[in-house]
């Protein structure tokens, strides 16, 4: 496997009034192609802010993140939401969709940013993957929070990203619907060999991948 991403002594501090509270002190990490990846961490240590820099949403204070060895801290900010929108997926714990559009076109939403062909039929196919093919034409509203879930997964794929972020995707679904998500999210990255880096609070979910980190004291470990 080749080297995908990396991360390079990331510190990152926030302001509470006067008071700066570092999160990340000194973060270095090497993820590769095609892998699993978990980051777990108690709440407030700084797993969140970590996956946002890794995956361009946000910027270190320090330090550096190499997508195949290109910067994305020294990326211009159109080249990086660019890089976004074409390379990275995000699942997130609230969901995110628009509900004003039902699920089709809620999937397709990332395909606008691209001049990719087929977008339909590659929206309509992941739906499929997942299960929804039948609620195409549903509101968000009209769905339980695990076809929610299962809807933001196929969005996350539907411009067939290098990365998937995924921060803790299962949280506000009970363990039983957490879990049909979890085989989703797995399956169809496994299936299509995107690389996978989900942050959880939860041992056994962090267990569904090939490797786990820790991340205390603003530092990781294996």
């Amino acid at each position: 496997m080749s080297e995908i991403l990396r991360a390079e002594e990331v510190h990152k501090k926030y302001f509470i009034g006067k008071r700066a509270v570092e999160v990340l002190h000194g973060v270095s990490l090497s993820v590769q192609r095609g892998e699993t990846l978990s980051i777990m961490g108690a709440s407030g240590s700084g797993k969140s802010t970590l996956l946002h820099i890794l995956g361009g949403l946000d910027r270190p204070d320090a330090g550096d993140v190499f997508f195949e060895e290109t910067s994305l801290v020294r990326m211009k900010p159109p080249k990086r939401a660019a890089f976004r929108a074409q390379r990275v997926g995000f699942v997130f714990q609230s969901y995110h969709l628009l509900p004003e559009l039902d699920v089709l076109e809620n999937v397709l939403l990332p395909s606008m940013a691209t001049r990719r062909r087929n977008v339909r039929e590659r929206a309509e196919h992941l739906l499929e993957q997942v299960g929804l093919s039948d609620r195409m034409d549903h509101r968000p509203t009209e769905l339980s929070g695990g076809e929610q879930q299962r809807v933001a997964i196929a969005r996350a794929l539907m411009n067939s990203p290098d990365l998937i972020f995924a921060d803790e995707p299962t949280g506000n679904l009970d363990s039983h619907t957490g879990e049909n998500v979890l085989h989703n999210l797995f399956d169809l990255a496994q299936a299509e060999n995107r690389t996978l880096i989900l942050v959880t609070h939860n041992e056994e979910i962090a267990g569904h991948c090939q490797r786990e980190l820790l991340l205390k004291d603003g530092k990781l470990e294996e």
